[in-house]
């Protein structure tokens, strides 16, 4: 599943360079993840690293794109071909 950035963000930005897909960017009045690049991380880290630094918990599943863990591998591999 990716992970989506809810109305809770500030903009800090520590979110974005985490990201190794570079999935994250500063949208108009939050930053946002693009899902068709989100992996939660899968194949590099155990956990997301947005949801891991961002101060107000602001990162979180989205509940229409989910996807299992071979589907996120699979996109990963796709992704850094």
């Amino acid at each position: 599943m990716a992970l989506l950035i809810n109305d809770e963000c500030i903009s800090c930005g520590a979110c974005e360079p985490e990201c190794p897909n570079n999935a994250i960017s500063e949208g108009p009045d939050k930053y946002v993840i693009d899902p068709s690049k989100c992996t939660e991380c899968v194949g590099f880290y155990d956990e997301p690293q947005c949801a891991s630094v961002c101060p107000v918990d602001a990162c979180v599943p989205d509940p229409a794109h989910v996807e299992s863990r071979e589907e996120l591998l699979a996109k990963k591999e796709r992704l850094h071909a």
